[in-house]
């Protein structure tokens, strides 16, 4: 067989080991060596954790109060709507928007197949002037007492209910046509 370098390192390194038992409590000395040193690197760990401790709880509590006071002014300045300018606008959103409700209600009454684009279509027209009254409502929490802005907040809430009466118009007199033609058959 044939003598693999390992082999022929072991052979001249053979007379140079280090075969000699150490002395009578080595290892206890060892051991005793190894758990101080755990022992300091505990302590000086708990010794800088423990000294941040504190400030970091207290950042910590300052951050979460920031954070919960501005959603809280947030939603307040964002809840400002027409009826928050005056009593006669609070009922005249009021009014407004159980118009629209009534409107929708009577839309939704007449979902069928045959009507199904015509409902769809002012859906989505209402979805834009809802979005448009959004926006109004940002500008009406910059500037509440804008006159321009309260008006265009009632031409919105009017022309929201303009769409839905001209579709359900429209859907009354697709009914009317539809049953004059199956009369004259």
């Amino acid at each position: 067989m044939k003598k693999t370098t390992i082999d022929t390192l072991f052979e001249t390194l053979h007379n140079e080991f280090n075969v000699e038992t150490p002395s009578s409590g080595h290892e206890h000395r060892f051991l005793n060596k190894l758990q101080n040193q755990n022992n300091v690197l505990v302590n000086s760990a708990a010794k800088k954790s423990s000294f941040w401790k504190p400030f970091i709880s207290i950042a910590a509590t300052i951050i979460i109060c920031f954070g919960i006071f501005t959603v809280y002014q947030s939603q307040q300045v964002g809840s400002r709507e027409l009826a928050s300018v005056s009593p006669a606008m609070a009922e005249t959103q009021t009014l407004f928007t159980t118009a629209i409700k009534t409107e929708l209600s009577k839309l939704n009454s007449e979902d069928t197949p045959e009507f199904q684009e015509l409902i769809v279509d002012a859906l989505f027209e209402i979805k834009v002037l809802e979005e448009d009254y959004n926006q109004l409502t940002l500008g009406l929490n910059v500037a509440p007492d804008d006159e321009l802005i309260i008006t265009a907040m009632i031409l919105n809430f009017q022309s929201r209910i303009e769409v839905l009466q001209n579709v359900r118009e429209k859907i009354e007199l697709a009914k009317k046509q539809n049953t004059t033609s199956a009369l004259q058959l």
